[in-house]
């Protein structure tokens, strides 16, 4: 019989007993990259996110299911808010935090959430998950941007569906960039072709550059760049230098900088990694103000690297409207959750129900404002 044991770092799960669940090539499920998180403290119970990592084990000690799991004492690096939802605990009186978060720290990024050798295993993990508010004291648990196979878990364990929407760029065999705009309105294409020139004219290129091709001196200056859009708003930024360097010796194979040069100098960089088949943006930074700039590092280059490559998806990031002018499409994102209070969880799933159909009817809203030419079938 199986039974459920959770370890308080992933540093404890061989790499191996991890990675041989994980079914998809998605890089942040992956051992690599929650064990960068941890060992270079960028998740740590100093800063609110005390990790608490499910394993199931059949009756041989064999992991046949595992998820991330972090305790969490404030809502900060999700993306999913919830900051109301922890308004209406207090004001009945009762806490809100810790709770329990399945998901990937600081990475909006759809994925699996559950990992499993097969359907029986990973449902029967989700449903062992369901359970644990009450047994750990906790408010509620949550699992953020999930793939169809881990929302059919949670689904069958009771949890709310909550929708969201992000942007995603698909590539439809383009044999270069200027085929892409080819497919976009008149009006796009001069806007984008003017934002690219503007870039040209001042003399700046994007390089897009292997972990092993940037020195000691060049990695300072592009984690300076990441921790400056933090500073402008106040905030500390929420990965460590450190995390860089163990991310790359982890799995260096999967990380792309697309660094901005003007002339022979760094002036921005936009970090970036590869799936399968998908390039996803992740962080930007820049040493100023450059007109244009944080469209061409995080996007057309991107973009373009897509075409070069032949990867069928660009995932650039959370949020942000201004990418339908850009060639991106909207797509629905999901999480699921479960609040241990009875009467608190009928108003939460009454909300997420209403929330749902406002979303459906937002993202068709942006899909009518498409800016293709033409009718391109959506990509999901």
């Amino acid at each position: 019989m199986a039974r459920l044991v959770q370890v308080d770092s992933i540093l404890d799960v061989p790499a191996t007993s991890w990675d041989d669940l994980c079914a998809s090539g998605q890089p942040f499920i992956r051992h690599g990259f929650l064990a960068a998180l941890e060992a270079s403290g960028s998740v740590s119970e100093a800063n609110g996110w005390v990790p608490a990592h499910c394993l199931l084990e059949n009756d041989d000690g064999q992991i046949v299911a595992a998820a991330p799991l972090y305790e969490k004492h404030h809502s900060y690096g999700e993306f999913v808010f919830d900051f109301a939802w922890a308004n209406a605990y207090a004001q009945v009186g009762l806490d809100y935090y810790p709770k329990l978060l399945n998901a990937v720290p600081f990475t909006p990024v759809s994925g699996p959430r559950i990992l499993g050798r097969d359907e029986e295993a990973r449902l029967a993990l989700a449903r062992a998950m369901a359970d644990l508010p009450g047994e750990h004291d906790a408010s509620s648990l949550h699992s953020l941007f999930v793939d169809a196979d881990s929302a059919r878990q949670f689904t069958e364990a009771g949890a709310s569906a909550r929708r969201g929407c992000q942007y995603r760029w698909y590539n439809r065999d383009y044999a270069d960039f200027d085929a892409f705009l080819a497919q976009l309105s008149s009006k796009r294409r001069k806007e984008i072709r003017r934002e690219r020139k503007r870039m040209h004219d001042a003399g700046v290129q994007v390089q897009a550059m292997r972990a092993d091709e940037i020195d000691d001196e060049l990695w300072d200056t592009l984690y300076a760049f990441y921790g400056r859009t933090y500073a402008i708003r106040g905030q500390a930024p929420y990965l460590t230098r450190e995390f860089f360097t163990e991310l790359c010796n982890r799995m260096g194979e999967r990380v792309r900088f697309f660094v901005a040069y003007h002339r022979d100098r760094p002036v921005g960089m936009a970090f970036m990694m590869l799936g399968d088949d998908t390039l996803y943006g992740r962080h930007w930074g820049c040493e100023t103000d450059y007109h244009s700039l944080h469209f061409e590092t995080c996007y057309y280059a991107g973009i373009e690297y897509c075409i070069e490559n032949g990867l069928a998806c660009f995932d650039a990031g959370a949020q942000g409207e201004h990418k339908i002018r850009r060639g991106f499409e909207p797509v629905p994102t999901w999480s699921y959750h479960v609040i241990d209070h009875p009467q608190l969880a009928a108003a939460i799933d009454d909300f997420c129900v209403r929330e749902a159909a406002m979303m459906e009817s937002f993202e068709n809203e942006q899909r009518e404002r498409s800016n293709f030419a033409c009718d391109a079938p959506p990509t999901t």
